[in-house]
């Protein structure tokens, strides 16, 4: 199993329009980030987490020409925005695309995106997409996959288990009987937004906190700000722990049969 962090940074990417300072300004190409989105590529299959706002430039810079599914942790712009972009993924594929989420999830989505699911006449060109609710585990292509219930500030979301891999980006408490879902990783992907306490998401030192809590092997931390610069941020952080960074591959070998 392969997973490739097409996308590390928050909603605004990195740099910020109009911004100047060193993270902005920086000519390193990890202070570079498209907005979260990670592809797991197993068993002749591509699953996308998030059609992130710059999904079309992450599908080029990475040569993606399949989708075959896409798992939805919450309805916010950044994780959602690029969803038109999958009607080129329908036009090589020829059939749909089976989309997973949460009730609320999916419910804001066709919601939002009511020309995609609405049957009309002189329709044009849009994204051919099923949707299905997910709240239990299930099987993908051959993958366990586990809906993790987090919360968000308030709203609830959802990250994801896949055999010893989770994913969880936009992420501000973790309720116990989802830390139990989450023991035996091999890797975490886990949101760290800034140094400075957010009302809606981990901060770097809470991300640590809980990274060591669930004992994974290796936690990535994703979903980053123009506050956090590559290289200084990760000379600082722990054994065990790193910065994600657009492009990072990251190669398991236990896939479930």
């Amino acid at each position: 199993m392969k997973i490739i962090i097409l996308g590390c940074g928050t909603s605004t990417g990195v740099p910020v329009i109009g911004c100047k300072c060193n993270v902005c300004a920086s000519k390193d190409a990890k202070n570079k980030r498209t907005r979260s989105s990670i592809l797991i590529t197993a068993n002749n299959s591509n699953i996308l987490i998030d059609t992130a706002t710059d999904l079309r430039q992450q599908s080029l810079a990475h040569k993606i020409e399949r989708i075959d599914a896409v798992l939805y942790t919450h309805p916010h712009a950044d994780h959602i925005h690029g969803i038109d972009e999958l009607r080129s993924f329908n036009m090589i594929q020829k059939r749909p695309i089976p989309c997973y989420g949460s009730e609320f999830t999916i419910n804001r989505i066709r919601s939002m995106f009511n020309y995609i699911f609405a049957v009309e006449e002189n329709d044009g060109w849009k994204p051919e997409l099923e949707t299905f609710l997910i709240s239990a585990p299930f099987n993908l292509f051959g993958l366990l996959v586990q809906p993790i219930n987090v919360y968000h500030g308030k709203m609830q979301a959802l990250g994801f288990r896949i055999e010893r891999l989770a994913y969880i980006t936009d992420c501000s408490r973790i309720p116990d009987g989802s830390k139990e879902e989450l023991k035996n990783l091999d890797v975490l992907i886990l949101g760290a937004l800034r140094h400075k306490p957010h009302p809606t998401h981990f901060s770097i030192q809470e991300a640590v906190q809980i990274g060591a809590e669930l004992k994974s092997k290796r936690v990535i931390l994703t979903h980053l700000s123009h506050n956090l610069d590559y290289d200084e941020t990760n000379k600082a952080l722990p054994a065990g722990f790193e910065l994600a960074y657009d492009g990072m591959e990251i190669v398991l070998e236990h896939i479930a049969k």
